[in-house]
């Protein structure tokens, strides 16, 4: 046996125990006399001494280790004379009385440090080596212990934990699928599921009233930091409920893991926002509550004044950050030049500041009396040292996204988004379709399997753009963790939706017959929710990217480095497979 003890574990009441270590050499140093070795495990490091005095060849061996050797070390537990603090081992070290090479190791391409000096693209293709530094490895660590307790709850809860297909049909409604092509079936391609949606729902109505599911989606869409092509839900659905049977449970279960976690209690009900507040007021149907700066409308206060920009537009609307009129001229530039990026898109940003005479000093104060601007500061709510900025544009949606982006901005420059301080809630009532311009038609904002909201049902006919959804996310600090709908359980219903999407009776029964078809041997009403484990995981380790979440994820253009994938294919494996692939242009 290589190892009967972990470098992590040893404290200074194991003072004279003879133990064996094995490990990786994280340095080596040699002084004087003596070589010193830091070991290292996935439990820790602890240092190893090695003297010319006990034994001269044993140290002189010890002086050439080099970085990432793999030893195997045995010594006796001794207190250190000088003791390192930061190391949760550092009041002992083990004196060395025997060491194995078990493997030499090339210099790695960078430092195994919690604080590297290796770039992304570099660590993401030596993921192996970039796994061995502590604070990715407690990433996985805290993973591990999310899906322990996830299991823990759901099984509490009598749900049964059941494996879906991963090889399915390709869905003509939300991102892109990934396909794969059949060799048995010349011609024809599963799809990767981009969520076991129709599987759970088939899953009700075969009588399994309470499932889950932490399984692998795949969705071939545009990335970013919270995105990835494969990605894990914390998949469940129930049977036999409404829409607050679900928000309660799974906020319990947001609770359990935060106290067991975090060791945060979380008390009383989380908010519920509806989707249309949301935007009015944050721009956005994530919004991030961990700080106020609500948007106010200014329309009724700054039109009509001459300035044309604001009398021709749509929606102005403003965001009133405390304590903030000492920015510079040289910093709201910057905030100007920031909001005028192309994926931003503003043309302009007006600012005010209010002095501590009670006065508004503006950037348009040659459009606007005094009086005026006491009145926008004293909608505003603004106070005395406060900043205003505001915005307007044409399009009142994307102008609140705009200004969205500028309150998230703000709230990072002025300190307000501790990422150890959580704000959570729920937003419920989302529109049933959302207009879709590349297709010149209605689409289903989440999928088309959500229940319209019973009172909104005969809106289907005469303005479906004006149905809400019985729809729910739940959102913390910004970022949608998890959501999920009550589904529709009566086949005429499910008809009637994709009449709306613009299916065909034809393709929708050849697309979704059998989920149809199903629910006329008695579907049960049902619902659920899936929530993202990769963003669960990086909110609790405060990450910016899920990336470093995941063993081994792909970069920002979907390629995993390291496997050097996705690849081309020989021509023996596109012949059985009975595909040719076209030059690109």
């Amino acid at each position: 046996m290589y190892r009967t003890n972990t470098c992590g574990e040893l404290r200074l009441q194991d003072k004279g125990k003879h133990v064996t270590l094995a490990g990786w050499v994280q340095r080596a140093r040699k002084m004087g006399g003596m070589t010193f070795v830091d070991l290292r495990d996935r439990y820790g490091i602890t240092q190893i001494v090695f003297t010319d005095e006990s034994n001269a060849a044993l140290a002189e061996a010890a002086s050439k280790l080099g970085r990432e050797w793999v030893i195997q070390v045995e010594g006796t537990v001794e207190e250190r004379t000088s003791k390192n603090p930061n190391l949760p081992t550092g009041d002992i070290e083990i004196i060395a009385s025997g060491m194995t090479v078990l493997n030499s190791a090339l210099t790695p391409p960078f430092t195994i440090e919690e604080d590297t000096d290796g770039g992304d693209d570099l660590r993401m293709r030596y993921r192996y080596l970039d796994l061995r530094r502590p604070n990715v490895r407690a990433n996985l660590e805290l993973r591990h212990k999310m899906t322990m307790e996830v299991r823990r709850y759901l099984d509490s809860k009598g749900f049964l934990e059941i494996e879906t297909p991963m090889l399915v049909g390709s869905t003509p409604e939300g991102a892109r699928d990934f396909v794969v092509p059949s060799r048995m079936n010349p011609g024809q391609f599963y799809a990767l599921p981009q969520s076991p949606q129709t599987l759970k729902q088939l899953l009700m109505v075969s009588g399994m009233d309470r499932y889950f599911q932490i399984v692998k989606c795949f969705r071939d869409e545009d990335l970013r930091a919270d995105r990835q092509p494969e990605f894990t839900q914390i998949d469940c659905e129930m049977s036999f409920v409404e829409q607050d049977d679900v928000i309660n449970l799974f906020e319990g279960m947001a609770k359990h893991l935060f106290k067991e976690i975090r060791s945060v209690d979380l008390e009383g009900q989380f908010p519920r926002m509806t989707w249309a507040d949301a935007m009015k007021y944050y721009g956005s149907d994530k919004p991030d509550t961990r700080f106020d700066m609500k948007f106010v409308e200014l329309d009724d206060v700054l039109k009509g004044h001459g300035f044309s920009i604001f009398d021709n537009a749509a929606y102005i609307g403003g965001i009133c950050a405390k304590g903030a009129a000492t920015y510079t001229r040289k910093q709201l530039d910057q905030l100007t030049d920031y909001v005028k990026r192309p994926q931003i898109g503003a043309k302009g940003m007006v600012y005010a500041r209010v002095e501590a005479d009670g006065n508004v000093k503006s950037s348009v104060d040659k459009f606007y009396s005094q009086e005026t601007l006491r009145e926008m500061a004293a909608k505003m709510g603004a106070e005395p040292g406060d900043l205003i900025l505001i915005l307007s544009g044409d399009d009142v949606m994307k102008t609140r996204k705009q200004l969205c982006e500028l309150r998230l901005e703000m709230g990072r420059q002025l300190g307000l988004r501790d990422k150890n301080k959580f704000s959570c809630l729920w937003v419920v009532d989302f529109p049933m379709f959302e207009w879709s311009d590349e297709e010149q038609r209605l689409m289903a904002m989440h999928h088309p399997f959500t229940h319209p909201k019973d009172e909104d049902i005969p809106l289907l006919d005469t303005d479906p753009a004006a149905v809400r959804a019985d729809a729910y996310d739940m959102v913390i600090n910004g970022v949608e963790v998890g959501g999920g709908s009550i589904r529709i359980h009566d086949s005429a219903l499910q008809a009637k939706m994709f009449e709306i999407l613009g299916f065909t009776p034809e393709k929708a029964q050849e697309q979704f017959g059998f989920l149809m078809n199903a629910f006329k041997y008695g579907a049960p009403p049902h619902g659920g929710l899936a929530y993202g484990l990769d963003r669960w995981v990086s909110l609790f380790a405060g990450l910016d990217s899920i990336r470093d979440c995941i063993a081994f994820p792909k970069n920002n253009s979907g390629r995993d480095v390291m496997l050097d994938a996705p690849a081309p294919l020989d021509q023996k494996q596109l012949d059985e497979l009975n595909l040719s692939v076209l030059p690109t242009e």
